[in-house]
């Protein structure tokens, strides 16, 4: 239904998905101009910066597309709107997930493409069939694990009926810190997203082993293969608090 809607006027369609395109092209162009001025980032070439960039956009606007209206459950829960998906025999999280379904969210998606395919163009590497295979884990695995900051976000506002702004600086926050390589960071920022909120699992470990970067943390090798691992943990971790948010739920009270 909100597909159909949005196609319904394709010159407004056209023109949001541009604008989504241009307002996210700003976070590289701030890159591009950084690297106007050095040769590297943290030991980074702007090939290297552009492919964890590529990554992370990538990653999170699948994520955002899919998921990105569990931060207004929140709003729901204050207005009293929630009672409607609970009663009917839909399960909630898929009728947030297609409420409000925004196409216009593609132009993350696609800006993120097209940085991430110009940066494989620049690589100067041997691909191998793992590599690739890994490349391609790491964007599905990186989709999950910010589709589950979303999800635990909005758990969160079960209890806490206004605390979007603290969902989006894990979702929104997460992909810009990603889009920087982890040795511009001190190491307890790094530990933190590593053990805490596993975002290095996104495109920071895998990257460093497809780059041919050291691990600032030297952490064992096989952990830049355990990011899809760490997705389903997140998956399961994410659909315990999910339920225990919804059994929460007292209605507004009215």
């Amino acid at each position: 239904m909100w597909v159909r809607s949005t196609m319904a006027y394709r010159a407004s369609f056209a023109m949001m998905l541009v604008a989504n395109f241009a307002t996210t092209f700003l976070d590289f162009a701030a890159i591009m101009i950084m690297f106007s001025q050095v040769d590297a980032l943290g030991g980074f070439a702007l090939p290297e910066v552009a492919f964890l960039y590529g990554t992370s956009c990538v990653a999170f606007g699948l994520s955002d597309l899919l998921l990105g209206e569990a931060e207004r459950i929140g709003r729901r829960v204050r207005d009293g709107t929630m009672d409607i998906l609970l009663m009917r025999p839909v399960p909630v999280l898929s009728q947030i997930a297609a409420d409000r379904f925004a196409l216009r969210r593609l132009g993350r998606i696609i800006q993120g493409s097209l940085v991430l395919g110009w940066s494989l163009t620049r690589l100067q590497l041997d691909w191998t069939a793992g590599e690739v295979l890994l490349t391609v884990s790491m964007v599905l695995s990186g989709g999950l694990i910010f589709g589950c900051l979303f999800v635990l976000g909005g758990a969160f506002q079960f209890w806490a009926q206004d605390a979007s702004e603290v969902q989006n600086a894990f979702t929104y926050g997460g992909t810009t810190l990603l889009q920087y390589p982890p040795t511009v960071f001190g190491k307890e920022l790094v530990r933190g997203a590593t053990f805490v909120v596993p975002l290095a699992f996104v495109n920071w470990l895998p990257a460093l082993r497809v780059l041919g970067h050291d691990d600032p943390l030297g952490l064992p090798g096989w952990v830049d293969f355990a990011a899809p691992a760490v997705a389903l943990l997140c998956c399961a971790g994410t659909a315990l608090v999910w339920r225990a948010g919804l059994r929460s739920y007292r209605s507004t009270g009215s």
